[in-house]
């Protein structure tokens, strides 16, 4: 409750590291309101139980959660199957070609729950993630360093038709 009542100045500034801290502390304050109006508590634990498509459709009706922060709560608090798909998930299996070229992130989504293996799920994002941040970056990947090479699209195609 101290954060749902907190001046908002005092939430961005604690998490102005993350980034975004202007558009984000908002917009937490404004989640937990959601969730503590629909619920009469501040709590998720009801989501557990409940189905992933209803669980993220509950979710995405905050206002600024949409499938990838719903998708992170799911697989991260309730070890459901979903895989969150970020900007370096979607980069690095486009590049991957495990989704085609003009996939939006938001259809990735069930593409690659459809063709993973849900035991992955949780290590697979925060491996691609870091690969991402330190070996397939968007701009200048640094593809001479990386072990997918052989399994690439992006590399085995001169580093050009994935990005297109």
């Amino acid at each position: 409750m101290e954060v749902l009542n907190a001046p908002v100045e005092d939430i961005i500034a604690t998490i102005r590291p993350a980034g975004l801290a202007n558009q984000k502390g908002p917009r937490i304050q404004g989640a937990l309101r959601f969730i503590f109006e629909q619920r009469g508590e501040l709590s998720l634990d009801f989501l557990a139980d409940m189905p992933i498509d209803q669980a993220r459709a509950w979710l995405t009706q905050i206002k600024g959660v949409g499938i990838k922060t719903a998708s992170i709560v799911l697989l991260f608090s309730f070890a459901k199957p979903v895989f969150p798909v970020d900007t370096h998930v979607h980069r690095i299996t486009r590049r991957l070609g495990l989704i085609g070229p003009k996939v939006s992130a938001e259809k990735a989504h069930a593409i690659l729950e459809a063709i993973g293996d849900p035991q992955t799920f949780y290590a697979m994002h925060l491996d691609l993630i870091q690969h991402g941040r330190q070996i397939c970056l968007a701009r200048n990947p640094r593809c001479e360093r990386c072990m997918l090479q052989e399994d690439c699209d992006y590399f085995q195609d001169g580093r050009k038709s994935a990005d297109t």
